[in-house]
């Protein structure tokens, strides 16, 4: 004994060298397990889409915590009651099946323990004896190299569950609808009956062989042992099995191709979305595409103001190849129209150009070659700022980009993060005040949340992580105000306290409407992804009455309207002196066949006079016609009652 001592330790040394020299030389093959598909979850951890794994498969990480304990229990007592003893091998198991098989002559039971089975899910092989002895090798080292519940995971994670469906997780949210986190005894069971045998138990193609296979999970395997009280297993022997598969989850289609474009097989992304959320918005999207014109789409984006946070996003028809739904639209550059004015405004408030309450006058105006007209080609006259915003008159916004300059408007929403996009070459001009410059939604949703955040600007953000510095680009009386003069009701009705703003670009081709509150601010884009017009379209009859839906979804957050004060005594005396509205010193005329003079202010009867001969005018008018001789330079005078008198330089082409 002494002398075989030595010896025998030897054999023991050199036979746990070659095994281990083995395990390092054919180490098992994790690739299949490693490459499960994409989840993108909401802010609350809930899942709002799944891409598949390489190949089309519905293969989805799970661990053992994924699933609820009674699926745990289940599981152990039907395909392994020794599975937390033994070291990935039960000798019992195999002798029963070795016995079986030659009292029968063929297999009968495999003897598998779980740990088994993950090897042969890992690595799949015909059933012969070579690879029977290939999973007893990989379970060892399995064992050797996991966890007792990390071994569960692997067999939960690659399960064939039917068709192109693996694990667990993937077969809950295809039979049930749901995670498996919320299975009952009942249908715990069905999924583990499905890995035996997934084709020939599928439940929407073989009813009742699924049921009976359920069944007996629960009563020849887990009964008692299986963490199913009696109770509960008479109350899942009369459930039925699901008729149909149903739909991977798939919200934010679009938003989630875009996050996971980089991912690694498997990742688990957090996205800022709300689940519940999303699923309202794009319902509402739903509902809305059918009274859309031919071919048109729509994208809303819904963010937090505070955070940033986008909390849905819907990025155009999903789908629907004729609406171009693979497109994520909130990311299309388009021209914004009149979308724009609110920033330009704020900027004139911050730099003293005009208050709210200041008077503007809307009427004819030519800056060279640049002839801006108003929407319905009307002119209102004297109005406020204020009301000039919310009617969304151009000729004063113009006149306001006029003063401020077009390169530090461009500049403000440059800093703000979202810089117009202009033509190679081109540099802002007085256009840019009637969205003559390309944007995107997610753009513009950031510009509307600055206004709200006291004039900070910071990116929208789509995933988790650490609010961005958000840099003060305007000061945020400025920003205040013009948001609080956009706060009015709803044309249909809505949410109170929002303030809102429409844009309408060129043709129809775009349709714009943006709102916010103390808390949110929405965006809407409606128009064709293609770009052709849509004839008749309008931002305030097609985008808002979608951006007044979606604030119903939201809770309140009114946001306080301006309060628009009297115009102070100065300025008071200033609005009723004599002024020359039309045209404007220094203006260049086409040659036409009849001007328009305009004047505002002093007391009537006025005189005009051109190059000091006077023109006939209606005593109680203060405007006139007069038809240049033809081109030249031309000195255009007004007189008022009382002697006061302005006048202007203008040259005829």
């Amino acid at each position: 004994m002494r002398r075989g001592g030595p010896i025998v330790l030897a054999a023991v040394a050199l036979f746990g060298a070659a095994v281990v020299g083995l395990d390092r030389l054919f180490p098992p093959d994790l690739s299949r397990y490693r490459a499960a598909g994409i989840e993108v979850l909401d802010r609350e951890g809930r899942m709002l889409s799944t891409l598949p794994a390489p190949g089309g498969v519905w293969r989805l990480r799970t661990d053992a915590a994924d699933v609820p304990a009674h699926l745990r229990e289940i599981l152990v007592a039907a395909e392994d009651r020794r599975f937390r003893a033994h070291p990935g091998v039960d000798p019992l198991a195999l002798a029963r099946a070795a016995v079986q098989w030659v009292r029968a002559g063929r297999i009968v039971s495999g003897g598998s323990t779980l740990t088994m089975q993950a090897a042969r899910l890992l690595e799949p092989r015909p059933r012969t004896l070579r690879s029977k002895a290939i999973e007893v090798f990989r379970a060892l080292q399995l064992e050797a190299r996991f966890s007792k519940d990390e071994i569960l995971g692997i067999w939960l994670t690659l399960a064939p569950q039917g068709g192109n469906l693996e694990g667990l997780r993937a077969g809950a949210l295809a039979w049930f609808g749901r995670p498996p986190a919320r299975l009952d005894a009942a249908e715990a069971a069905l999924l583990i009956a499905l890995a035996r045998r997934p084709e020939a138990l599928r439940p929407d193609r073989h009813a009742e062989a699924a049921r009976r296979a359920r069944d007996a999970v629960l009563l020849a395997r887990a009964a008692g042992a299986g963490g199913v009280t009696e109770a509960e297993r008479a109350l899942a022997l009369a459930a039925g099995v699901p008729a149909r598969r149903q739909p991977m989850p798939r919200l934010a289609p679009h938003l989630a191709r875009e996050v996971s474009r980089d991912a690694q097989p498997g990742a688990r992304i957090a996205s800022t979305l709300d689940h519940d959320l999303q699923r309202a918005a794009e319902r509402l999207a739903a509902e809305a595409l059918p009274g859309l014109p031919g071919r048109a789409s729509l994208a809303v984006v819904v963010a937090d103001i505070e955070t940033r946070e986008t909390r849905a996003l819907v990025g155009g028809a999903f789908g629907d190849e004729a609406r171009a739904g693979a497109l994520d639209l909130t990311r299309a550059v388009r021209s914004p129209g009149s979308a724009l004015k609110p920033f330009l405004y704020a900027l004139a408030f911050e730099q003293g150009v005009v208050r709210p309450e200041s008077v503007l006058a809307d009427l004819p105006l030519r800056f060279g070659a640049y002839a801006p007209e108003n929407f319905d080609r009307g002119f209102a006259g004297r109005v406020t700022a204020a009301d000039a915003l919310r009617q969304s008159l151009n000729l004063p916004a113009v006149a306001l980009l006029h003063e401020v300059g077009p390169l530090r408007f461009a500049s403000l929403l440059k800093a703000s993060g979202s810089p117009p996009r202009l033509p190679p070459g081109a540099e802002p001009s007085l256009p840019l005040a009637l969205g003559g410059a390309g944007m995107t939604l997610r753009g513009m949703v950031a510009l509307y949340a600055m206004l709200g955040d006291e004039g900070r600007a910071a990116p929208l953000l789509t995933e988790a992580r650490p609010p961005a510095e958000r840099p003060q680009v305007l000061a945020p009386r400025a920003a205040a105000e013009a948001a609080g003069v956009l706060v009015q009701r709803f044309p249909g009705g809505g949410a109170a306290g929002v303030a809102w703003k429409t844009g309408t670009s060129w043709g129809g081709r775009d349709a714009w409407a943006f709102g916010l509150d103390a808390r949110h601010v929405v965006g809407v884009w409606i128009g064709r992804p293609d770009g052709t017009p849509i004839p008749g379209a309008t931002g305030r009859d097609l985008a808002l009455p979608v951006l007044a839906r979606a604030f119903a979804l939201l809770p309140a957050a009114p946001r306080e309207p301006l309060r628009i004060r009297a115009a102070p005594a100065p300025f008071a005396e200033a609005a009723d002196r004599l002024r020359l509205l039309f045209p404007m010193a220094g203006a260049v005329l086409a040659e036409a066949d009849r001007v328009t003079i305009r004047a505002a202010g002093g007391r009537r009867p006025l005189t005009f006079l051109v190059d000091g001969a006077p023109i006939p005018a209606e005593r109680a008018r203060r405007e006139t016609a007069w038809t240049p001789p033809g081109p030249g330079f031309y000195r255009v005078t007004v007189l008022d009652a009382d002697g006061a008198a302005v006048r202007a330089e203008l040259r005829v082409r």
